[in-house]
């Protein structure tokens, strides 16, 4: 009995997520690599350094708005593969077509803190953001269709997916649209819409109330 290529291509789950780590670690690193020290022999003066460092704050909000979002991305991702017996040539092409994603981000970063206060930036940052949570919308969607998933996968886990990605790229779409008036603005939403994802279920765990006090 023939058996077809597409049938035992690629279901090694353990080789996505090797190679899932170093585009993360990757990208994470070109990120910071982008904000220098200020230049020794421009600076004479504590005035003047803390000008200087003054002066990074548009690129420090995107290497702190990028870091979130590759974190955020990275988790994300890790989520889904714990839930997964298999792979097969479908998810695993659609998990390369994500980390190909995730490594435009670095390029984004830099053009956002470079044009700071240009829309375009902002937007062109944004539809990196959204081209990731489709993507990895794609990769559940295709996991779950190809009955990829654990055997034992916990009740309304594929729900719960779908619906954190499908919220958090409607609170980032409205981001970019505060970011339309002011780029700022509209940085800072993201980036705390992007703290309340990584913060707030740990913290609502360890609240009082979560514990019945």
């Amino acid at each position: 009995m023939s058996v077809s290529y597409n049938r035992i291509a690629a279901g090694d789950v353990g080789r996505i997520a090797a190679l899932s780590d170093g585009v993360f670690a990757i990208a994470a690193t070109l990120i910071v690599l982008d904000i220098h020290v200020p230049e020794r022999a421009a600076v004479h003066s504590e005035a003047e350094l803390l000008a200087a460092l003054a002066a990074l704050g548009p690129r420090g909000l995107a290497w702190l708005l990028s870091m979130m979002t590759l974190g955020i991305f990275w988790v994300g991702q890790l989520t889904q593969l714990s839930q997964l017996r298999r792979a097969d040539r479908d998810f695993t092409w659609l998990s390369y077509l994500f980390l190909a994603v995730i490594s435009a981000l670095p390029f984004s970063t830099r053009l956002l803190a470079d044009f700071f206060d240009f829309r375009v930036a902002l937007l062109l940052y944004w539809f990196n953001i959204l081209l990731c949570g489709l993507v990895i919308y794609a990769c559940w969607s295709c996991a779950a269709r190809n009955r990829l998933t654990r055997d034992d996968l916990p009740p309304g886990t594929d729900r719960a997916i779908r619906r954190r990605i499908v919220i958090a790229q409607a609170l980032y779409g409205l981001g970019a649209l505060i970011g339309l008036a002011h780029t700022l603005a509209g940085v800072v939403f993201i980036i705390a819409v992007q703290l309340n994802y990584a913060i707030a279920p740990s913290y609502r765990r360890a609240s009082p109330a979560a514990r019945g006090g």
